[in-house]
């Protein structure tokens, strides 16, 4: 199925307004994305390129750049996120559940939401099997935290013509790739609709820090600004919106990057009219607003 057969084109001036409990007007929620990268396999991401060129096997320094952010990053910016006492969404690898045990176990001690992220960190449309892999990151999850995903990322955004299709007939509800609205979607399948909560290809550091070589206050600088223009928006129009915020350990969880992270999270939190939520609390609230519709 096409992208224009999932989804028809509406405009979001002229839409049914959507209220936030409480008087918040932004809905907020922090996705910290956990991956395991192959030593066998060619980086998803390369800070150094080989002096000799091509794809060398093993990448030591670029496996290593990576694995700095399960060993250290992700607890320098856990502390962050303790100390600003919000919830959080971990996006795993299923593969990553059990190469990292102390970070699941962190996050389960902390309640945080677990999103599936493919089993390994690979383009969907290189697996070789879609729905196993989809099975197995579910299950996976559950099997570390007693509970179903219901919400799957895919890795680098990625997807095949089947995915959201896949994802439903697995019992999945929500989806984070269509990058494309500030209020919850919904797509079409070819069983029953799956919900679009709305993520980040602009607040997040891979496009930042990565692809297009920003300093490392540009997320600061760029999540603020983005904040309060959707606020602005919400208030135009007296309806509620959504904005995700992205990190990765390897990313913003080095020395010279989190405190811009800390900064943006203070700014935002200083706003009454911003909700920090979970991806499943952000589903729950959209289902509720179209039921009472």
């Amino acid at each position: 199925m096409k992208p224009t057969e999932r989804i028809d084109y509406d405009p979001i001036h002229g839409r049914p307004a959507l209220s936030l409990p409480g008087g918040a007007r932004v809905a907020v929620w922090l996705i910290v994305n956990v991956e395991e990268w192959s030593e066998t396999e060619p980086m998803p991401r390369t800070v150094l390129t080989p002096p000799a060129g091509g794809v060398p096997t093993p990448d030591i320094p670029n496996w290593a750049w990576h694995e700095y952010g399960n060993r250290v990053g992700f607890w320098r910016m856990l502390r962050v996120i303790d100390r600003h006492e919000i919830p959080a969404v971990l996006a795993i690898n299923g593969s990553a559940i059990t190469a990292y045990p102390r970070i699941t176990e962190a996050a389960i001690d902390r309640d945080w939401e677990f999103v599936g992220h493919g089993f390994t960190q690979k383009n969907m449309q290189k697996v070789a099997d879609e729905r196993l892999d989809i099975q197995r990151t579910r299950d996976a999850i559950t099997k570390a935290t007693g509970g179903r995903p219901r919400g799957w990322l895919g890795p680098g955004l990625t997807e095949t013509w089947e995915t959201p299709d896949l994802l439903v007939e697995e019992g999945y509800e929500y989806v984070c790739d269509w990058v494309l609205d500030d209020q919850p979607t919904r797509l079409r399948t070819r069983t029953s609709p799956i919900v679009n909560v709305p993520y980040t290809q602009e607040c997040n550091d891979v496009a930042m820090m990565l692809i297009q070589h920003h300093s490392a206050d540009e997320y600061r600088r760029r999540a603020v600004d983005q904040f309060d223009q959707i606020l602005s928006d919400a208030r135009a129009d007296d309806s509620a919106r959504v904005m995700a915020l992205v990190v990765h350990p390897y990313i913003m969880g080095a020395p010279h990057r989190l405190k811009y992270l800390d900064e943006a999270l203070e700014h935002i939190r200083g706003h009454d009219e911003a909700m920090f939520c979970t991806g499943s609390q952000i589903l729950d609230w959209y289902e509720s607003t179209q039921e009472a519709g």
